[in-house]
């Protein structure tokens, strides 16, 4: 199965190579690019791609605002591609927002070409691209400059149980569900159905934006 993927930037050497670099395999098809986040998230509606490349940083829309069209449409648009952040920082306000908003996770401008293939093919598996500990440290950051959020997002980890709270604990913590599975003695199969009706019974989309539930409801706190 082929993934089809626009890049969003606006430095047009930034996006030939990239173009270049994922249209040179073979599961992957770059169906259009965009220089800025408003023909990004027009094009995104027109072609309806499986990955959005969305550089963080552009005129006329930033990526976050177009992160946010692309993820919450308005009525009648139902096709919700899955975001990748694209950054020069690996710090940046700006990241944190976007998965807060549903991105997908990020990557870094000048990491090494095949980490851009797998964060891709990663994230259209539906997936989040957390494996990097920048992104962590990144959550992790901003979750200690903003309280825990004691109301509504607490209240809703009521609804999971002893078991669900410990996997969810355990993903904002970066673990894989290979190490989850081996840290509380599950199947691996038992932790991905685990995290499953945890992302479902919060509405969550993906582990990143577990990720920043837990933080944000306090569940856990950085430096622990």
């Amino acid at each position: 199965m082929t993934t089809r993927v626009i890049i969003v930037d606006d430095q047009a050497m930034v996006r030939a190579g990239f173009a270049a670099l994922l249209a040179a395999q073979s599961d992957i098809d770059v169906v259009g690019e965009a220089p800025d986040g408003a023909q990004g998230v027009e094009l995104s509606r027109r072609v309806h791609p499986d990955v959005v490349l969305m550089d963080v940083r552009m005129p006329e829309m930033d990526g976050l605002e177009a992160a946010r069209r692309i993820l919450a449409p308005p009525p009648g648009v139902t096709h919700r591609p899955r975001v990748l952040m694209l950054t020069t920082f690996d710090v940046d306000d700006y990241v944190y927002e976007a998965l807060r908003a549903g991105a997908s996770g990020f990557l870094l401008k000048d990491a090494p070409p095949a980490d851009l293939i797998a964060a891709v093919r990663v994230v259209a598996s539906g997936d989040a691209l957390l494996a990097p500990s920048v992104t962590r440290r990144l959550i992790a950051d901003f979750a200690r400059q903003r309280p825990a959020a004691r109301g509504k997002p607490a209240l809703r980890l009521k609804a999971l149980t002893q078991r669900e709270t410990e996997v969810l604990t355990l993903v904002a913590r970066g673990r894989s569900n290979t190490e989850i599975a081996q840290t509380l003695v599950l199947a691996e199969q038992t932790v991905k159905t685990h995290v499953s009706r945890v992302l479902t019974k919060l509405d969550l989309r993906d582990r990143a934006q577990a990720v920043v539930f837990a933080y944000e409801s306090g569940l856990v706190t950085p430096g622990e």
